[in-house]
C-alpha cells in the first residue's frame, strides 16, 4: 500500500479523533503495525542498532533486527466516517520506557503486541496499562514458524482480567491491523462507559 503525504485538514475531516498507543516488547512488530494501517506516511524514529546498544538490548529471538525505535512511531487511520484514530508506537527497550508516561497522556487505550516465542516481553506493557487503568487489548502477532496458541491460552499465560480481549493478528496486513484497532475501540468504549456509569450512580447505601 502506497503511503500518502499528510494534507491539511478539509472541512469534511473526521470530527472525532482518538489517541491509541501501540506497545509491546522489542522487535514485536509495533512499527510494522503502525505502518501497515496508517493512511499517511508514518512518522518513524528508527535508528540503526549500534554495537553499544547490542550490549544493552536483548536481541534474543530477533537477532536479524537491525533498527530500533528510539522515540515513537506515528500514524493515522480512519475507522469510519467521523472517527479518526492517531497511533503512537512506543519504543520497546527498557532504556526508553521513560517516554511511555508522556505518550500515554490522553490515550483512549492501547494495543499490546505479543510474540508467543517471547511472551514474557509484553509483561511490562501489560503491567504499565493495568496500573494506570488504561484499557488495552493483547494482539498476538503471528510470526511465521511460531506455535499458534488460542487467545484463551495467551490470556491465562499473561494472567489477564477476563474482560481483556486477546486477538490474533498479522501486523503486516492492513485489514488485520484495522480489526485489532476496532476491537480496542469497542473494548475501551465499554470500559469508559462503565466507569462513567459508576461515577454517575455514586456509592451505594452504606
Amino acid at each position: 500500500m502506497d503511503s500518502a503525504h499528510c494534507d491539511p485538514p478539509s472541512p469534511d475531516a473526521p470530527v472525532l479523533a482518538l489517541k491509541i498507543l501501540v506497545a509491546g516488547g522489542f522487535g514485536v512488530g509495533k512499527t510494522t503495525l503502525v505502518g501497515a494501517v496508517s493512511e499517511i506516511r508514518p512518522l518513524r524514529t528508527e535508528e540503526q542498532l549500534t554495537a553499544a546498544g547490542r550490549g544493552v538490548d536483548d536481541l534474543g529471538g530477533v537477532e536479524r533486527k537491525t533498527t530500533t525505535t528510539v522515540a515513537m512511531d506515528f500514524g493515522r487511520i480512519t475507522i469510519r466516517d467521523g472517527l479518526s484514530v492517531y497511533l503512537f508506537g512506543t519504543p520497546g527497550q527498557d532504556r526508553f520506557w521513560f517516554l511511555w508516561d508522556e505518550l500515554a497522556q490522553g490515550a483512549l487505550g492501547a494495543v499490546v503486541l505479543a510474540d508467543t516465542r517471547r511472551l514474557t516481553d509484553c509483561f511490562p506493557a501489560v503491567d504499565f496499562f493495568e496500573h494506570r487503568g488504561i484499557p488495552f487489548v493483547v494482539a498476538v502477532n503471528q510470526f511465521a514458524g511460531s506455535r499458534v496458541f488460542r487467545p484463551r491460552e495467551v490470556s491465562r499465560a499473561l494472567d489477564l482480567d477476563e474482560a481483556t480481549p486477546v486477538v490474533l493478528c498479522d501486523a503486516r496486513h492492513r485489514g488485520s491491523g484495522k480489526d485489532v484497532l476496532i476491537s480496542l475501540v469497542e473494548h475501551a468504549g465499554r470500559v469508559h462507559a462503565a466507569r462513567l456509569l459508576a461515577e454517575v450512580s455514586g456509592p451505594g447505601p452504606g
